[in-house]
């Protein structure tokens, strides 16, 4: 059976802070939505309420013209509402079959049908295009192929209207092809699918409407061939978003060399990893999923092993062992998972801001004064929205979240930063807020290494892009010849 869904004057409030201000509009079964707005903007607000793991404070949900208030996920599902979140929930030490059925296991009497679920999981991997027996323990899976399960499950609970929440954040072009694929299959099937995304080209090309969100209020609905991208960015942050990218200033030319590795060899991921990168320059790292950026630069600051490779800062030989000896000669690099390892999501921003850089307000006692001097400097200069400095750093948006990581990193004034998916899962307004930070460091001497999957921020920000596939450099392109289709040919091996 399809389903319509109607939002009648949904509020929501966490104690005093209101975040959906009477949200109204309503979607037909058999579509795909694109739902946009800002980090912030409440979108996934709304269909945690949809999905049953928030209660509305106001207003009416209606499911096929009936009012219905889920009390609990398991219920929304039950209804044939199913959300996969960005965050994927799945248990990393059980089996594909056993994350499917979790909750859902079929029964032979006393026993578990442990056959009928193999099958059934079959199935369902089939459907979504991954080749993986169902007794694989999920913990052998790669991020993309866990997030193909996330689908499976859903697709387990006989989803009509299927919420999908960043589902191409870790994937490669062609898993996302695979995805698109399957969205248009199940439109056909009449599954109706919010998608939830800030990457405006892929909603572009799947939806056929989109609703736009902004400060907890609904703003817009339009037919997505009738707004082009620009539009739906304007839209989207209430105002006129032009030049989304800083014009680029070449390094100087006799600008000194800041990093230079030679010959890295990183077990299993990088092999004879040789570049450079000089003050006042933006490199670019392009590659697919497994190509071996992350865990190279992880070897560089010493958060993996390396077995071969010299690495000179400043023209200096240096061997860092960790990333605090990598931090005090000059380098930092922020990881691609910043609630994983960036940040510390349960303490404060002024805590997070100066973790890294402690001796300097500690002489010998904490001088809180002076740390939260320095967080409020850091709030102006990186655009940090907050309403109170003394929350925690999970009360911010993702997007004020990078930026609070990316102050953090740069609060020892390093010479050279990594920055590994700078603007993953970050809505357009603060993506601009970070390229324009990016340009602004490099203007100012320091050389910036950005690794990304996103190959219009590459060629958009870099001034050379460094291209590897299975462990090896392929090549390294200068600004004239960033195009996506050079970094894909590159990047795949059909060059």
């Amino acid at each position: 059976m399809s389903l319509s869904v109607r939002f009648d004057a949904i509020s929501k409030r966490f104690g005093p802070v209101e975040v959906l201000h009477e949200v109204s509009f309503e979607i037909a079964p058999g579509k795909v939505y694109g739902l946009l707005g800002e980090n912030g903007a409440g979108k996934s607000t709304l269909m945690k309420i949809l999905a049953g793991y928030e209660t509305a404070s106001g207003g009416e949900i209606f499911v096929n013209d009936e009012p219905l208030s889920f009390a609990s996920s398991r219920q929304a599902e039950a209804s044939g509402i199913v959300l996969i979140h960005q965050e994927l929930n799945l248990a990393e030490h059980l089996t594909i079959a056993q994350n499917i059925f979790l909750g859902h296991e079929l029964k032979r009497g006393w026993l578990l049908d442990e056959t009928s679920m193999a099958s059934i999981t079959r199935q369902h991997l089939q459907q979504v295009g991954l080749d993986a027996a169902p007794d694989t323990p999920l913990r052998n899976l790669i991020v993309a192929e866990k997030q193909m399960v996330e689908i499976a499950k859903a697709l387990s609970r006989h989803a009509r209207l299927l919420i999908m929440d960043e589902p191409t954040a870790t994937l490669t072009p062609s898993e996302t092809e695979r995805l698109f694929g399957l969205i248009n299959k199940l439109k056909a099937d009449g599954v109706t699918i919010l998608y939830i995304s800030h990457k405006l080209d892929e909603v572009e090309r799947i939806t056929d409407e989109i609703i736009v969100m902004r400060d907890g209020r609904f703003v817009a609905r339009e037919q997505t061939v009738n707004v082009s991208r620009q539009q739906m960015a304007n839209l989207m942050v209430g105002r006129e978003l032009s030049d989304m990218f800083p014009t680029k200033t070449p390094p100087a030319a006799d600008a000194p060399r800041a990093l230079r590795v030679t010959d890295l060899c990183v077990p299993g991921w990088a092999q004879d990893l040789s570049f450079e990168v000089r003050a006042g320059e933006i490199l670019g790292f392009a590659g697919l999923v497994g190509a071996g950026r992350t865990e190279s630069f992880e070897a560089i600051v010493g958060l993996r092993k390396r077995t071969a490779g010299q690495i000179e800062l400043g023209g200096r030989a240096v061997a860092m062992r960790n990333p605090r000896q990598a931090m005090q000669q000059g380098l930092t690099y922020l990881s691609e998972d910043r609630k994983g390892k960036g940040l510390h999501v349960n303490m404060g921003l002024r805590e997070n801001l100066t973790l890294m850089t402690l001796e300097r307000y500690a002489a010998p006692f904490l001088n809180v004064g002076a740390e939260t001097a320095a967080l409020a400097g850091a709030v102006r200069e990186f655009g940090i929205r907050t309403g109170d400095l003394d929350s925690k750093a999970r009360m911010l948006s993702g997007g004020n979240q990078q930026k609070l990581a990316l102050a953090k990193f740069l609060h020892p004034d390093p010479n050279v930063i990594v920055l590994d998916e700078p603007t993953r899962g970050v809505d357009v307004g603060a993506k601009r807020d970070i390229y324009f930070q990016i340009h602004a460091l490099a203007a100012s001497g320091r050389a910036v290494i950005v690794i990304s999957s996103e190959l219009i921020e590459l060629i958009g920000l870099c001034h050379r892009v460094a291209v590897m596939r299975a462990g090896r450099l392929q090549a390294t392109l200068g600004i004239e010849q960033l195009t996506e289709e050079a970094l894909i040919a590159h990047a795949t091996g059909t060059h």
